[in-house]
């Protein structure tokens, strides 16, 4: 196995079987929160993903608008094109998270998994579809695509995209998510979408059941 020395922080899951990772699982956290978020997830994954590893990176900068959490990028601009340009920069920073992860292991693209919510999830996009290599799925939760006018430029792969949003949600509304579905549709992405009736800003029992479901089918049998 290669070993690197990664330029972030964040904590991390060993497989459950105690073996050396088969797979691997990378959570982006959203705007505000850091790595210590998602990682909570990686024990109720564990039973669908034994011999995966989990890793939970730390967003790069700190939050603008409070003392506490991280941001991938920065909302402060409103501007559509400063917000892309941000989500371009954020995308790279995932892609080396990608490649060193990837050397960290020795696992191939096809065995890796990204799972965002909120802002993780728009880097999340960001970053898998203009790889060359595909990754094995990308689960989007309460998330949108960021840059959308370049990406039928640059899209390079078309992994499976499960994208899931609460219709109450008030951070992110419905229609922007809805949109973010159909530039995906057109552009050949093998996506799955689920409005969440009654459901806000967040990973609830349904989300996570819709995130496990979709891990079991694309990673767990990769």
């Amino acid at each position: 196995m290669a070993e690197t020395t990664p330029a972030y922080d964040g904590p991390r899951t060993a497989p459950r079987n105690g073996g050396e990772p088969q797979r691997l699982v990378i959570f982006l956290h959203g705007v505000g929160a850091d790595g210590n978020d998602l990682i909570q997830l990686a024990p109720l994954l564990q039973d669908i993903l034994p011999d995966a590893a989990f890793v939970s990176p730390h967003a790069p900068d700190p939050f603008d608008f409070a003392p506490m959490g991280r941001q991938w990028f920065s909302f402060r601009d409103g501007d559509p094109g400063a917000i892309a340009q941000e989500g371009r920069r954020a995308g790279g920073y995932v892609d080396r998270i990608l490649d060193d992860e990837m050397a960290r292991t020795g696992l191939t693209p096809d065995k890796v998994a990204l799972v965002g919510f909120s802002q993780g999830g728009m880097v999340a996009l960001q970053s898998a579809l203009r790889r060359a290599q595909p990754v094995a799925c990308v689960v989007g939760l309460s998330t949108m695509i960021v840059d959308a006018e370049s990406l039928p430029g640059e899209i390079a792969s078309r992994p499976p995209v499960l994208m899931a949003n609460g219709d109450q949600d008030t951070v992110l509304p419905i229609d922007q998510f809805r949109q973010s579905v159909q530039v995906l549709e057109a552009l050949g992405v093998p996506v799955t979408s689920r409005v969440l009736q009654g459901r806000g800003h967040e990973i609830d029992q349904e989300g996570l059941e819709l995130a496990r479901d979709f891990l079991k089918r694309h990673l767990a049998g990769a």
